[in-house]
């Protein structure tokens, strides 16, 4: 396989996009990578059959330890689903190398169909238990279409790569056939009549927006992230327009309405700009003039708006009064702008050590974990002490970076070529498109249990058992283990898993310092009562760490959500 191109033919041989896309300083950005991604290509078609059998693995087990603590009609199709995607995937992978896969998908990964698919169907079949057993019939109903909407948005993933596959493998659409059968006949039996057409709704936003988002954006995500990913805005726009037609039933806690409308925001500003953007030039003043106008227009002329039909008042006035309710909220704002100012020298100091050395200086694993250590610094306090404050904050610094990384991806004045300066410098392997989004998914690992903790179905918001630790699991996972397990991996690691370059001491170490971070938040968050659940949460911990050595996938996006729904049973 031959992996040295120039990246602007590449792009522009591929899909028509604008000139911005393959600017100078994003080729030189990806060619300062290029050792890594020609490596992790040259090897793939050895290397990834081995890490998909084994991720497969411990897929299964975490489905097989779902429906072994909670079995019901839907535990079925999720084994029939898992069964459909482990043959799936394997087109999926042929497609990606042999390059038949209509886009482009990120190549130094293999296609990760089987532990995506299994999300959401398994976060709905969790949550649906908590809220049967509190007695919440509203959101056990809405779990139950959370299970049936990411069934159907994985079979919909597998049957496009059946279709595009030749000669057409005839076994695998028989499994696939059965496996839709069993999901199909399971949604009439359990859904009602408006349920299914919800979950319609947001296949048919999926499918749109899927073919957006991977036209614009090659070669930033697999498919099995792009089904998380694509598939997560697809159902919070759904449920943000099915809320906006019904004000008279909205009902619950003002922040809760915060994320859909910065996700629904922020989608309709990049999508805009985009399209825009083919047409007309984006680094002169005038364009960036234009952009800082148009963004201002869609937040105070819109979403401000928007929101304020949620939660009753102007947003502005309710956050003022929701941050200065007490001192304790004051102490953490101001804890959490000290280290966005840590973590902003980090990133001057390393780009002034690239100027003053090397062009070919890139950010180390060590260098790069600082950065999570900062974000454990900035949550662990939120958790523990105000998690209301802690989830509007990470909402608000998502819609941040997003608005920084289209500035840098539009090159928009004044940051825009701050920005690329900057940032190429820590780029890896998984940064190959034009989007830089390894630090956003760092954001979303850590901020997803928060954001999904069932607080409805948990009386005084605390679940009992390992249930207290899931707002914990973003910080376990990627927070505490995923870096343990990188810096000693890397720097004292010698026994290497089969097939990978993970190593065995960095997943020991990993798991020994997450069951350290489990005593200690036991010692400082009086909430947590584990009821001797201690075995089952060295389980969930150990598995998910497995899952780490094998997964090419984002870690920082599917480990959280794994050990989310272990801890949850």
């Amino acid at each position: 396989m031959t992996t040295q191109f120039s990246v602007n033919d590449k792009i522009w041989n591929t899909v028509r996009l604008p000139a911005w896309l393959c600017s100078q300083d994003y080729v030189d950005g990806v060619n300062s990578n290029s050792h890594n991604i020609d490596n992790c290509l040259s090897s793939l078609s050895v290397c990834q059959a081995v890490d998909a059998q084994r991720l497969q693995g411990g897929v299964l087990a975490v489905v097989l330890c779902v429906h072994m603590a909670l079995w019901n009609q839907h535990s079925w199709c999720s084994i029939a689903l898992f069964i459909q995607a482990f043959y799936v995937q394997h087109k999926w992978d042929r497609l990606i190398r042999s390059g038949g896969a209509v886009f482009q998908f990120r190549p130094s990964a293999n296609s990760g169909i089987v532990p995506a698919s299994m999300v959401m169907p398994l976060l709905g079949l969790v949550l649906r238990e908590k809220c049967l057993a509190s007695g919440n019939v509203y959101f056990e109903r809405f779990s139950m279409v959370v299970t049936i909407t990411g069934m159907m948005l994985a079979l919909f993933l597998s049957l496009i790569a059946l279709g595009i596959t030749r000669p057409v493998p005839t076994n695998t659409c028989v499994i696939a056939g059965m496996a839709g059968s069993a999901i199909l006949y399971t949604t009439k039996q359990t859904l009602t009549v408006s349920e299914v057409i919800e979950v319609l709704e947001v296949l048919l936003i999926f499918v749109y927006l899927s073919l957006i988002v991977l036209y614009l954006l090659p070669r930033c995500f697999t498919p099995g992230e792009a089904l998380l990913i694509v598939g997560g805005i697809s159902f919070i726009v759904n449920q943000l327009i099915k809320r906006s037609l019904n004000l008279a039933e909205v009902k619950g806690d003002p922040v809760n309405y915060f994320l859909p409308v910065v996700v629904v925001g922020s989608l309709l500003l990049g999508v805009f700009f985009a399209l825009l953007f083919c047409f007309m030039e984006s680094e002169t003043w005038v364009s960036s003039l234009f952009f800082h106008m148009m963004t201002a227009v869609l937040g105070l002329g819109i979403l401000m708006p928007w929101l304020s039909l949620f939660i009753g008042r102007h947003p502005i006035m309710w956050l003022l009064d929701f941050v200065t309710l007490n001192d304790r909220r004051l102490c953490l704002l101001g804890y959490w702008v000290f280290l966005a100012v840590v973590a902003t020298c980090v990133v001057l100091h390393q780009n002034y050590q690239r100027q003053s050395g090397s062009k070919k200086h890139q950010a180390s694993t060590v260098v790069r974990k600082y950065f999570h250590l900062i974000v454990v610094a900035t949550y662990v306090p939120g958790l523990i002490y105000d998690r209301q404050l802690l989830h509007v904050a990470s909402v608000g610094c998502l819609a941040v970076f997003l608005f920084l990384e289209y500035s840098r991806y539009f090159r928009i004045k004044p940051l825009g070529q701050l920005l690329r300066q900057v940032l190429t410098l820590f780029l890896d392997e998984r940064d190959s498109g034009p989007l830089i989004l390894t630090h956003v998914y760092l954001l979303l690992g850590m901020s997803l249990p928060i954001w999904l903790f069932p607080s409805p179905c948990a009386p005084k918001g605390i679940l009992p058992g390992a249930g207290g630790l899931v707002p914990y699991a973003g910080v376990l996972a990627v927070g505490v283990g995923d870096t343990v397990a990188s810096v000693f991996g890397s720097t004292m690691g010698e026994i290497r898993w089969p097939g990978t370059k993970k190593t065995m001491e960095g997943t020991a170490t990993s798991v020994f310092a997450q069951i350290i971070a489990v005593a200690m938040f036991l010692i400082f968050d009086g909430s947590i009562n584990l009821n001797s659940t201690y075995s089952w949460i060295v389980g969930s911990i150990t598995l998910v760490a497995m899952l780490e050595a094998y997964t090419s996938q984002i870690d920082n996006l599917l480990l959280p959500l794994y050990l989310f729904i272990l801890l949850l049973l």
